[in-house]
């Protein structure tokens, strides 16, 4: 089992994956950094919790609208 430690918004997470998932993983956290910092930059201190929540939102509706456009394009 894999295990990568991650920093969002200031605090220390450690996170487990499947072996050789480790870059993946990276890879996703500094997405979800990326809607953080963002986010912290328009909104100021909103909260960790908050901001998480929020980052969490946005990257939902990214996904929603990329099934859509997908479904779409079969249509």
């Amino acid at each position: 089992m894999g295990q990568v430690t991650v920093t969002l918004n200031g605090r220390t997470y450690r996170m487990r994956c499947a072996d050789g998932e480790e870059e993946r993983l990276h890879m996703l956290v500094d997405h979800v950094r990326d809607k953080l910092t963002t986010l912290a930059d328009q909104f100021g201190k909103a909260g960790n919790e908050r901001l998480l929540l929020m980052a969490a939102i946005l990257i939902a509706d990214e996904l929603f609208e990329h099934r859509e456009r997908e479904d779409n394009q079969a249509a």
